[in-house]
């Protein structure tokens, strides 16, 4: 089935968003967070800054400009897995196929440093997560057929949402997403002790 095609209107909304988004954080990167406005951000786009406010709700919006299509995504691996495939193991393939490309990008660690040194992005990068496992824990309480509030549904989402901060500054960042997936999978067992001792 293929998708319908983009119109040439909403191809070009697309291509503002963007614009808008990469001059923020190029600034951002450049001058720091909170020494670029609105304004240098519009100027640097070329567009108005009612422009920027018609496509971003805010000035920390404009560094998590991926936040819904990250959310979208996320619930979809779940609720659009293959036959047969375990909502865990859904959710291992897509952390492997979308973050891991993600977190070998060059300006990654950049990007990591702003957010961590801003504590505004890191506030709103806090909320951002929580609505994610939200949304996460929701998606798999309804392939389970249980209350959006089950316990295990919202600290499976919780986890799997982790495991790219705790994979981050691995140097095999493959093999951390996997023995991390594994540990939620199998269960935890102490270094040096032998399985159910």
């Amino acid at each position: 089935m293929t998708s319908p095609p983009v119109g040439r209107r909403e191809r070009k909304k697309a291509a503002t968003r963007q614009a808008i988004a990469d001059a923020a954080l190029r600034l951002f990167l450049e001058r720091g967070y909170d020494q670029v406005s609105i304004r240098d951000i519009a100027d640097a786009a070329d567009v108005s800054t009612t422009t920027v406010f018609k496509h971003f709700s805010g000035k920390e919006a404009l560094v998590f400009d991926q936040d819904e299509h990250r959310e979208a995504a996320l619930t979809a691996a779940v609720r659009r897995r293959a036959d047969g495939q375990s909502i865990l193991d859904a959710l291992r393939r897509h952390v492997l196929d979308s973050w891991l490309p993600l977190a070998a990008h060059p300006q990654m660690a950049e990007f990591t440093d702003l957010v961590d040194s801003t504590p505004a992005l890191r506030a709103y990068s806090e909320r951002m997560w929580t609505r994610h496992t939200d949304a996460l824990s929701a998606a798999i309480a309804d392939e389970l057929g249980v209350r959006h509030d089950d316990l295990a549904c919202a600290a499976l989402a919780r986890f799997v949402l982790q495991i790219p901060v705790l994979a981050r500054g691995r140097p095999d960042r493959r093999a951390a997403v996997e023995a991390l997936f594994d540990l939620l999978a199998h269960g935890w067992e102490p270094a040096g002790r032998p399985p159910g001792g």
